[in-house]
């Protein structure tokens, strides 16, 4: 009998594991299980708003799909026999070939927790440097221009501010896909003060477009370029704020002769950055005029081979007019994952030590060392900084490092030139996986693999984007042998030889730790904002983040732990909103530095052989590797396969055809995907998402695409600005085969020249396409199902096939052989497939795959409520005119509201169709 506590309903505050916003979940569990999520509407991050991917949070748990059992060389094990061998083959190879040769790559999926103790095993106890972390790929190069011009990597804004500011500037961020919420808390603010402006920089319409004041479509890589002309446009015209600038900062000259060098004039700007010198003008004029001015970057800005000094244009522009350390205003880098920012503050950056002391911060060894006691049990720390994630890879592919442990992450799909790293893969002697997920790329070249625990199991804290730490609760049991990274990690250091450094038995423990380390020796809490130098002090330097106000809290104290902006100390015990309000920063003299930027181009160059720049990204209802969204099934609605965005232009010379499938091409590989014709991509440049794996399709990882380059000074790969080329991939015929879960484990129809896998509810939909004829498509189907075709119907003229399985009065499966275009909507077959026995009516309707009568919604645009596109369209045509009218019918986009740029679009094109409403009792003249 289950206990009553375990049937009671109970509501737990949490922290959405996806994008850095750090959103506040309200969970509901009834009888042990988690039954829906809502916004926790007292979190200062959303006050109750969701994106669709969080409010879809309970739907992707369960144990299918999971990992449940360690294995080693294949074979499940026990995990005494999983850890201990973990560590004998770690120690073999330290022993044997030095500590350098042992490396660990994180993510900013794992919680700080689990961070701190995966960077004092590596750093600490085992001494190797190369502990890096995927945050490298999306965060790296804002972190360096923080520290070039603050001092430390710290975040000055608050979200707050985007509702204080005057002037909203969106560069390289598509915020309302990307991190939604905030993107409704501007869109909101900018409605009750209609005086706010915002300007969006991108060389893509985006649907964050919907908001703007002022779209440049600027030319991929040129934002320094356009930087740099403000900062010179601000000096000719007087804009500057002198005052601050004499107090308060140093570099300024240098910085402003290099930029009139680069950008001297409005038109040289222009030209550069391939916009409108009116429009260019124009945003010179709106951010100079406006002293609350938030300017918002994020992957667009970072990803490229010169992202560092990218972020220190925009800061530049931003400490020469004084727009910075005031409600609503300064220079705010929105981080891509909920916990990029807590793994910098422990250190999980291969430059960095712990606490967000660097290898060069003085005394920073000794007094990590110190507070570990370390001494006794390894020689020293590393004396110097590791590899960074690509230079890591490399490193592998060399034979210099020999053990990897992987946790939460999947580098063999999110890094450039994916093929080299599955080789650096295959060739390292030991990998270590720890996972959650059971079927993805990486797992293949796994000797040892740990099951993790997931999201809703999890029981630690994490930091966003405005340096807020929230705490993530565990709330369901992990399945089967799953369990926490943090004590996976502990218990491999025991066997290690390192017991007493990692005798933790709660998370709580751990971040005590990690508060005590962060206030060690620090003169910080006494120091800048009292205007204290302790910077000379031997073994004490000044470190901007400390927490040590939260030591102590002991469980109950964790438990309660309420959302709080670091610094944390006993002089702001409830936390610090705004950074740099007092203009005193964290560098060694107190002043911010200007840096002067010399900007550069893309280094993967166009050619004839590779005309096209290429452009990567996120999508709305997608994350990452989809390892968690794929589990929800209304997720994958929206942008069901992998696709490509191309100019009409490009199309008409590449001889694509919109919805048809193509080919993309680059020195280093391949991808394969479904042509999407926008005239929202600028002419010669191409768009493909990042989250299609080998689990989901046949050669659409758009790392492939991608060439090793990296910012030199953070190490952060040139993900947004390839060259590729554009071909038609030529096939003959192409199908949708929907499979009933459990029907078959192999899927023989992936040797098709392309093939996707759409999770749907019940069933698994895949597109398949090839190149050559098949001549009897029922025998072809008999090789490739169990069960045979009970109904079909075949025009051989027109190579057309539709063919449906029933066994036992259930559907199995169901085949049309045809364009994607002509299928009916798939809402209908997906329900059938839940039945347990199929009705007369609806075998009779099986090949049609609809009800008489029905009629196709089309594409998903509202995720949330699942609104198709045709019946949107019929609504408009039908006098709903608006997004309010729209909403009172159909609810589409009264919930996250992502799906309203696109309703405004579809309001627009059906607009000359749409019939007036008549209004009750009006008089007619």
């Amino acid at each position: 009998m289950p206990q009553a506590n375990q049937l009671a309903h109970r509501d737990v505050l949490t922290t959405c594991p996806y994008c850095g916003v750090g959103c506040g979940v309200k969970a509901s569990l009834q009888g042990g299980e988690l039954s829906s999520v809502e916004g926790d509407r007292e979190h200062p991050a959303n006050y109750g708003r969701l994106c669709v991917k969080g409010s879809a949070l309970h739907e992707t748990l369960g144990e299918h799909g999971r990992l449940t059992q360690p294995r080693v060389d294949g074979v499940e094990v026990s995990w005494e026999q999983a850890l201990t061998t973990t560590a004998q083959r770690l120690k073999t190879l330290r022993e044997q070939y030095g500590n350098h040769t042992i490396a660990g790559y994180l993510s900013g999926q794992l919680l700080t927790e689990d961070y701190y103790v995966a960077n004092k095993l590596f750093k600490g106890f085992l001494g190797t440097p190369h502990l890096d972390t995927n945050s490298r790929l999306c965060m790296a190069s804002a972190v360096v221009g923080y520290k070039r011009a603050f001092g430390a990597d710290a975040v000055p804004c608050n979200y707050e501010d985007l509702e204080e500011a005057e002037l909203i500037v969106l560069v390289g961020s598509n915020l309302a896909w990307n991190h939604p919420v905030l993107y409704q808390r501007i869109k909101v603010a900018k409605e009750r003060n209609p005086l706010m402006r915002v300007v969006v920089i991108d060389p893509r319409v985006t649907d964050s477009c919907e908001i703007a004041d002022l779209y440049l479509g600027i030319k991929p890589g040129s934002d320094a370029y356009l930087f740099n002309g403000l900062l010179v446009w601000m000096a000719q015209r007087r804009k500057l704020d002198t005052l601050y600038l004499e107090r308060h900062t140093e570099g300024f000259e240098e910085a402003l002769e290099v930029a009139h060098q680069t950008a001297g004039s409005i038109a040289e700007v222009a030209a550069v950055c391939d916009i409108d010198p009116e429009r260019l003008e124009t945003f010179y004029y709106w951010f100079a005029s406006q002293l609350h001015v938030v300017t918002l970057y994020s992957q667009g800005v970072n990803q490229s081979s010169s992202g560092t000094d990218k972020c220190n244009a925009i800061i530049n522009c931003h400490l020469a007019g004084g727009k910075i350390g005031l409600p609503g205003a300064g220079p705010f880098s929105i981080t891509g994952q909920p916990n990029a920012m807590g793994g910098r503050e422990v250190g999980g950056l291969a430059n960095q030590l712990a606490a967000h002391m660097d290898y060069h911060t003085p005394g920073a060894l000794d007094l990590v060392s110190r507070f570990w006691a370390t001494d006794h049990l390894t020689p020293t720390l590393p004396d110097g900084p590791g590899y960074k994630a690509v230079e890591l890879f490399e490193a592998i592919e060399r034979g210099e490092v020999k053990a990897l442990w992987v946790m939460a992450t999947n580098p063999a799909v999110s890094l450039p030139d994916a093929a080299r790293v599955r080789a650096a893969l295959e060739k390292c002697p030991l990998v270590i996986v720890s996972e959650c997920a059971a079927h993805t790329d990486l797992l293949p070249y796994a000797d040892i693999v740990l099951p993790a625990s997931g999201w809703s199991e999890k029981d630690g804290t994490v930091t966003n984007s405005e340096r807020r730490i929230s705490r993530q609760r565990g709330m369901l049991p992990p399945p089967g042998e799953a369990r926490h990274d943090w004590w996976i990690i502990c218990e491999v250091a025991k066997r290690l030889g390192f017991s007493e450094a990692f005798s933790y038995s709660h998370p709580w423990e751990i971040f005590d730790e990690h508060a005590r380390l962060s206030g060690f020796e620090n003169g910080c809490e006494n120091g800048p904002e009292n205007g204290v130098d302790n910077s000379s002090i031997p073994g004490s330097p000044q470190r901007l983040f400390d927490i040590s106000g939260l030591i102590g809290l002991g469980l109950e104290g964790y438990n309660a732990l309420t959302p709080i902006q670091w610094p944390v100390t006993s002089a702001s015990p409830r936390g610090t909103a705004r950074l740099f309000e007092d203009g005193i920063f964290a560098t060694s003299n107190r002043r911010a530095k200007l840096l002067a930027v010399h900007p550069q181009g893309p280094e993967q160059e166009l050619s004839a052989a590779y005309p096209l720049r290429l452009n990567t990204g996120r999508i709305r209802d997608q994350w990452h590797t989809m390892t968690r969204t794929a589990r929800a099934p209304r997720l994958m609605n929206h942008r069901a396969e992998p696709f490509m965005d191309v100019h009409p232009d490009d199309a008409l010379a590449a001889g694509v055809d919109d919805q048809g499938l193509a080919i993309l091409s680059s020195v280093t590989g391949e991808y394969r995907a479904r042509v999407r014709i926008s005239n929202a991509q600028r002419r010669g440049e191409v768009f493909v998402p990042i989250h299609w794996t080998d689990c989901f399709t046949k050669q659409a990882r758009s790392s492939a695409l991608i060439a090793g380059i990296i910012d030199p000074l953070s190490g952060q790969p040139e993900s947004k600005q390839g060259a590729a080329a554009l071909m038609p991939l030529p096939t003959v015929w192409q199908a949708t085969l929907l499979v009933a879960d459990g029907v078959t484990e192999s899927s023989p129809w992936c040797a098709s020249d392309y093939w996707a896998r759409i999770p749907m509810q019940g069933c698994q939909r895949w597109q398949l396409a090839h190149t050559e004829q098949v001549d009897d498509w029922l025998a072809q189907l008999a090789n490739w199902l169990p069960t045979p075709a009970s109904v079909w119907s075949q025009d051989i003229v027109g190579g057309r096939l539709r063919a449906a399985s029933i066994e036992n009065g259930r559907l199995r499966w169901w085949l049309m052989i045809g364009p994607p275009c002509e299928l009916p909507g798939l809402a209908w077959l997906e329900a059938r497939f839940g039945d347990e026995v199929l009705s007369d009516k609806h075998r009779r309707r099986l090949l049609a795959g609809c009800d008489d009568g029905a009629v196709d919604a089309g594409p998903i645009v509202c995720s949330c409520h699942q609104v198709g596109q045709v019946t949107i369209a019929n609504a408009i045509r039908a006098g709903d005119i608006s997004i309010e009218a729209l909403g009172a019918r159909l609810a589409c986009g009264t919930q996250c509201g992502s799906c309203i740029p696109e309703l405004k679009s579809l309001i627009e094109e059906e607009r000359p169709n749409a019939r007036a409403k008549q209004t009750p009792n009006t008089e007619v003249a």
